[in-house]
């Protein structure tokens, strides 16, 4: 029987490498490294991003999250969660790189610890720095259709507007702003935090997002290896669904069937 939803060869490119995948995945919050390895391993996810500040980069082959991560197979994405200052952020990627981690860096300043909002301005000058620096820039930022503009012009790889406060899972809340971000962008736009369902991922990639970033929605889960799975088709799903071409909505019924020369009437 023929494959009714053959592999399409549509690899997401990202400061020139390949990817097959279109979900990345944060690691923090899974209660051990086999969950977290469980999922890795379902979703088919490539782009792993590991907070700085929860791993021992002096000590990797512990039985914590880096030995949960194959760097041969996946690529490491340090993140700098948990900075409030573009300095901070600045002197933790240059640790990482120093560390033997991948030049590459999700640049995340949350200075308010209620919300997590990130802030734009520290974000703005922090990604200047680190493209002078050679780092390979993923940016999370609120989503702001003219700081992601600005941060493209800065140089920097991606931009990664929120759908919704990080670990909300409430969805894609920012709907309308994010659609902007993407009509304008030429890099890749990855819509990270809130996505708390697969149905969300679904919804930012049939908008024509490049990718999705989900963390909180895995390791909130109880089977965390199957709700990788769920990710991963619905990630998909809204892919094709973009590429395919949605039909557009309608505010008044419209027959599927035509009720002219019914039967040769």
């Amino acid at each position: 029987m023929e494959d009714p939803a053959p592999y399409i060869i549509d690899p997401l490119v990202i400061a020139g490498r390949s990817f097959a995948s279109r979900l990345m995945i944060g690691t923090g919050k899974f209660p051990s490294a086999a969950a977290l390895r469980q999922c890795i391993d379902a979703s088919g996810a490539e782009i792993i991003t590991v907070a700085l500040r929860r791993v021992d980069l002096n000590n990797p082959d512990e039985q914590g999250i880096l030995s949960a991560i194959d760097p041969d197979r996946k690529l490491i994405l340090p993140n700098t969660s948990g900075a409030r200052t573009a300095d901070e952020a600045v002197r933790l990627a240059k640790l990482a790189r120093a560390a033997g981690l991948p030049p590459w860096v999700k640049l995340e300043l949350t200075p308010e610890p209620r919300h997590l909002l990130p802030d734009p301005i520290e974000t703005l000058r922090a990604a200047e720095m680190l493209v002078k620096e050679g780092f390979v820039v993923l940016p999370y930022i609120q989503a702001d259709p003219i700081l992601a503009k600005r941060l493209e012009e800065a140089g920097t790889a991606t931009v990664m507007p929120l759908g919704a406060p990080i670990g909300s899972n409430r969805g894609l809340k920012t709907r309308d702003l994010v659609r902007i971000i993407i009509e304008q962008a030429t890099v890749p736009v990855v819509v990270d935090a809130g996505l708390g369902a697969p149905s969300h991922a679904a919804e930012a990639m049939e908008l024509g997002a490049d990718a999705v970033l989900v963390n909180t929605a895995l390791a909130d889960a109880t089977d965390h290896a199957e709700m990788g799975r769920a990710f991963a088709l619905a990630t998909e799903a809204g892919r094709r669904a973009y590429r395919a071409g949605l039909g557009p909505q309608r505010y008044s019924a419209e027959a599927s069937s035509p009720l002219t020369g019914f039967l040769g009437a």
